[in-house]
């Protein structure tokens, strides 16, 4: 099959998102800069440098997100596990911009060491990040729709204890998700190791 996405696919779903996955999710707090605080999750999420750490996320939508950190510069990105599934799943309603995710889906907020936007207290990790750049997604006619960019500097790291064996962050004890497509998501369970082949000489 092959398709050319602004003709359709015929399909019952639309399989894009299932086929890029799994992916990361970032459950997002933030703080206006008038103190309302918001909790959401985001899948189109990734790391993309390691020194300094950074970390960006698209959302699709002009939301509460995206205008705080654009007052503030700054948000935690809250690491997404079973256990907290279904909580996650609550903070993704559109809620209006007065309502307090923390709160609505019953979940425990801790202060951040070095931001204003509180963090999941339970979360297996969290990653304290200000903002280096905001811009629009352009597509290919140059229309942005609602699509926004935020690429943040990672300037602080909280590892739950108990995630942490001979030194290494475990994702199987912390349980981290990922979004799949369609309504379907994915427990990171198994892993298997594959060291860079160092001793092969490039040609």
């Amino acid at each position: 099959m092959f398709y050319q996405p602004e003709l359709g696919h015929g399909l019952p779903h639309c399989p894009f998102r299932a086929m890029v996955s799994p992916r990361p999710i970032a459950w997002i707090s933030s703080v206006s800069a008038s103190g309302a605080v918001n909790l959401a999750p985001y899948s189109f999420f990734n790391a993309i440098a390691g020194s300094p750490p950074m970390v960006m996320f698209v959302s699709e939508g002009h939301k509460d997100t995206i205008r705080n950190i654009k007052e503030t510069g700054e948000f935690v990105v809250n690491l997404a596990s079973r256990a907290l599934a279904e909580k996650l799943n609550v903070t993704s309603v559109a809620w209006s911009s007065e309502v307090n995710e923390f709160e609505a889906a019953g979940i425990r907020a801790e202060p951040s060491r070095l931001l204003r936007a509180p963090r999941v207290a339970d979360a297996a990790g969290a990653l304290e990040c200000r903002v280096t750049t905001i811009l629009p997604v352009p597509d290919l006619t140059g229309d942005v729709g609602e699509r926004t960019m935020a690429i943040a500097q990672v300037v602080g790291i909280h590892l739950r204890d108990d995630c942490l064996e001979d030194g290494r962050f475990d994702i199987r004890r912390a349980g981290l998700i990922a979004r799949c497509g369609y309504w379907d998501y994915q427990e990171t369970t198994e892993l298997f190791e594959m060291p860079r082949p160092d001793h092969i000489t490039p040609h």
